[in-house]
């Protein structure tokens, strides 16, 4: 399903709620789906929809009954690439309350293997950013390249192209912080054009657990809406009509 705003008002949603960061919080996660179906909405969620919190399969289990329903999609971010890495035997760098707690989670699961195989299969062909008229939703940062292209409809199965990248990980210095996690900087939302807003997850940049907002030179916004799902915070979205 290619989803536009005309195909979005042919199957009856009157705009979006665009959900952040999930990373296992399965209870949160239902409460955003069913408020969005009462109020006539499509949901987009923004990426990473396991590791770090309580009940990754349960989120596993929302997203893809979600998907069967065609009510709403989730666009890749690092994790889930992650993940669907490991489940297909590569090695993957990650503290133990991220991946392996995901994989020990579906383990016992007595649908693991059955979320687990599909998990390849949906993360595999999941769109790795996605725009509707002056709205773009991506999971890590912008690329001016996005506007130009289409995202690569295997993007989650194989390595990452260098904009596919920035929409996975951000933008990087190649250093590394104390905590052994890279480098990341906000340079691109200065090239954001005009008229463009991004959403985003990712980086949890929030203060007062509300999705923080900043424009920049180029004129453009961007509003990241990870505000620590799964790490102590809570799970945020927002609703917006859809444009015309």
């Amino acid at each position: 399903m290619t989803w536009t705003t005309a195909t979005l008002r042919a199957r009856g949603f009157s705009g979006l709620r665009v959900v952040g960061d999930v990373h296992g919080e399965a209870t949160a996660l239902e409460a955003a789906i069913r408020g969005a179906a009462e109020a006539g909405l499509f949901l987009l969620q923004l990426g990473d929809l396991t590791d770090y919190g309580p009940d990754s399969p349960g989120v596993l289990r929302l997203v893809f009954n979600m998907l069967d329903d065609e009510a709403g999609l989730f666009l890749l971010g690092n994790h889930d690439h992650k993940l669907r890495r490991a489940l297909t035997g590569a090695r993957v760098r990650s503290p133990p309350e991220a991946t392996p707690r995901t994989l020990e989670q579906l383990h016992a699961a007595p649908d693991g293997p059955e979320l687990a195989s599909r998990a390849v299969t949906e993360i595999g062909q999941a769109p790795a950013w996605w725009r509707l008229g002056p709205l773009l939703f991506v999971h890590a940062a912008f690329h001016p390249g996005m506007l130009l292209e289409a995202p690569d409809p295997e993007a989650g199965a194989q390595r990452p192209s260098p904009i596919t990248s920035r929409a996975l990980f951000g933008q990087v210095t190649g250093g590394t912080l104390q905590d052994g996690f890279p480098e990341r900087v906000l340079h691109w939302v200065d090239s954001i054009p005009a008229g463009l807003t991004v959403y985003v997850g990712h980086d949890q940049r929030s203060r007062d657990g509300r999705p923080w907002m900043t424009r920049g030179r180029g004129g453009g916004q961007a509003i990241f809406m990870d505000t620590g799902s799964g790490k102590g915070g809570h799970l945020s979205w927002v609703d917006l009509p859809l444009p015309e």
